[in-house]
């Protein structure tokens, strides 16, 4: 019997669906050592972590470990980062929480089966956009958009955390300032053993970051507290603890389809695919620039769309990248994303044997794990850094950071958007541009503004556009040629457009453009074009405006400036001279 081999062509398509079939067959042993130390401190972090972020999300704390599991498997198969860590993250868990809180009661089957059906939600939106290409819709969210977002997100986290610390009971509320009025109004109950522990596992968090980078800071806290929980039987003295936690691995089981209820969390389902996949992509780019390789976006969406439907379809909640195990993974050795199937075995070993070990575990020592791992969310460095290289891009992080805080998580990041989006058509709206004047004994030309040395010439004014012509922009342009027009009052009376930056114009550019010929040509001033792009010349033609334009379009500025005074012939050849393809 003969067996055949799949032609490479063949091969090479399944890889770039499925990243495993590429990486594993080439997999160097030299690598083993370091995913294996990866995977186990990942391994080690991360059983605490989705426990901390399960609560947070409204959930028990085995969601979160069922989370961990399947999730992370699908996306070491799928994915093209090999150090991302995919687990449950502080902002999705909150996400989850804010939307699940106002359709399901917390505590009951409901509730579970409602996380489940949001995670199918959003593993299926983010399937289609990769597998559609639409990659690039996350673009609609800022870097800057996302920083403010982000720091207002870790606060409200953060201090969502502060009942646990402080041992006292909040109702959840829709909006942060509520959320610190019920803390406050119920200071008075402040339950001291709870107090301390929280205090004393937040300080030991910190230290063990800052002078042990390496420890698994959360796991130490998380042992530690449970020793101190038995030894003192803090349970009895009245400290919350996780409880019962049950000791089956997850199973497969599809959630509730209720019409009504994905219709209820199909903006939430959105907006986690945005956020989640802003924050993975992210720090998945960051680390495969600094191991020169490359990530796929659109892979990378099918890849975490798999991992969550992973985590609907066995009991989890929905999942993204994370920037603190990323940086942990990478920092133990990972190197390929064997790594992260090594982290989720930890998850499964941890689910089937030890889930009873943490029956003591206090509420206040993963409230402090919660807070530990949102305070670098809020990067005080990186908005100081968007100051210093975009002044106006500290609108847009600024709207996102007191619109989430003000209006909740969901109406923050929908504002955080359309704030982005209107800060852009601000900026389309007055294009750059600029006078030019000619380099001397040179047929360079260059802003007159920055380069006040340049030639200029009587009676003739040079004008650079720096953006494509719409209808954002259009009456701006069209205010900008007539004031520079009505300056030339010395002969020849010519105004030079140099097109070199307009790589597009619509129809509403088109007819301010024609109006605004039609004036200059009623006041005498002769408008010329020089390097007009291929795309702007089609739009011309059909329109009637290039014909209108003969003699007076050219090669380069340069050649328009000869031309107006009298030291070369009008371009005749236009194809030649490379003015016009035809």
């Amino acid at each position: 019997m003969t067996v055949t081999t799949p032609p490479s062509s063949v091969r090479r398509g399944a890889a770039r669906f499925l990243p495993i079939l590429a990486w594993a067959p080439a997999y160097d042993p030299a690598d083993r050592r370091g995913d294996l130390a990866a995977g186990l401190t990942v391994g080690a972090m991360l059983v605490p972590q989705a426990m901390a972020y399960a609560l947070l999300a409204g959930l028990p704390p085995e969601i979160g470990l069922y989370a961990a599991t399947v999730p992370v498997v699908l996306y070491a198969l799928f994915g093209t980062s090999r150090q991302l860590a995919v687990g449950p993250v502080a902002i999705v868990s909150l996400l989850t929480a804010t939307a699940l809180s106002s359709v399901v009661e917390e505590g009951t089957a409901d509730y579970l089966t409602a996380a489940a059906l949001l995670a199918l939600m959003v593993g299926v939106v983010h399937i289609v956009l990769g597998m559609g290409r639409l990659g690039f819709l996350v673009n609609f969210l800022s870097h800057s958009v996302l920083v403010g977002f982000t720091a207002a997100a870790a606060i409200i986290i953060g201090f969502s955390q502060a009942k646990h610390l402080l041992g006292i009971t909040v109702e959840r509320q829709d909006h942060f300032h509520e959320t610190v009025r019920e803390v406050i109004d119920n200071l008075g109950d402040v339950h001291g053993p709870t107090l301390a522990l929280g205090l004393s596992a937040l300080v030991l968090l910190l230290v063990l970051r800052r002078v042990a980078p390496r420890v698994p800071a959360a796991l130490v806290v998380v042992v530690g507290s449970i020793v101190v929980s038995e030894v003192l039987d803090l349970e009895a003295r009245g400290v919350k603890v996780v409880g019962d936690i049950p000791d089956s691995l997850p199973s497969f089981g599809l959630p509730d389809l209720d019409g009504s209820l994905i219709g209820t969390l199909a903006t939430t389902a959105l907006v986690i695919t945005l956020v989640g996949f802003m924050e993975s992509i992210a720090v998945a780019k960051v680390y495969a620039r600094r191991h020169r390789y490359d990530v796929d976006p659109n892979q990378e969406l099918v890849a975490l769309g798999m991992a969550n439907v992973g985590a609907g379809l066995f009991g989890g909640y929905p999942v993204t990248g994370g920037f603190s195990r990323t940086a942990v993974n990478d920092t133990a050795g990972a190197r390929t994303p064997l790594a992260s199937l090594i982290t989720a075995g930890i998850v499964v070993a941890t689910v089937a044997f030890l889930t009873p070990l943490f029956t003591s575990l206090p509420n206040a020592a993963l409230g402090a794990i919660i807070i530990t791992a949102v305070i670098g969310l809020v990067d005080v460095d990186e908005m100081r850094h968007i100051a210093a290289v975009k002044r106006s891009d500290l609108i847009g992080l600024g709207v996102a950071f007191v619109a989430t805080l003000t209006l909740g998580i969901e109406l923050g990041i929908l504002v955080a958007v359309v704030a982005s989006m209107l800060v852009v058509f601000a900026r389309m709206s007055v294009p750059h541009s600029a006078v030019l004047g000619r380099v001397a004994g040179t047929t360079s030309y260059r802003n007159v503004s920055r380069f006040p040395e340049v030639e200029t010439f009587d009676g003739v004014r040079i004008v650079r556009i720096d953006a494509a012509l719409s209808f954002v922009n259009a009456t701006h342009v069209k205010k900008l040629i007539r004031a520079h027009a009505d300056e030339l009052t010395d002969e020849p009376r010519a105004l030079v457009i140099d097109f070199s930056g307009v790589n597009d114009i619509d129809a509403t550019g088109v007819e301010s453009f024609i109006e605004v010929l039609d004036e200059l040509d009623e006041r005498g001033v002769v408008l010329h074009l020089a390097d007009v792009k291929g795309p702007v010349r089609d739009v011309f033609r059909r329109a009637g405006v290039w014909s209108r334009l003969e003699g007076r379009v050219h090669t380069n500025t340069n050649d328009a400036v000869s031309t107006i005074r009298g030291e070369r012939p009008a371009p005749v050849d236009q194809r030649s001279l490379g003015i016009d393809e035809r």
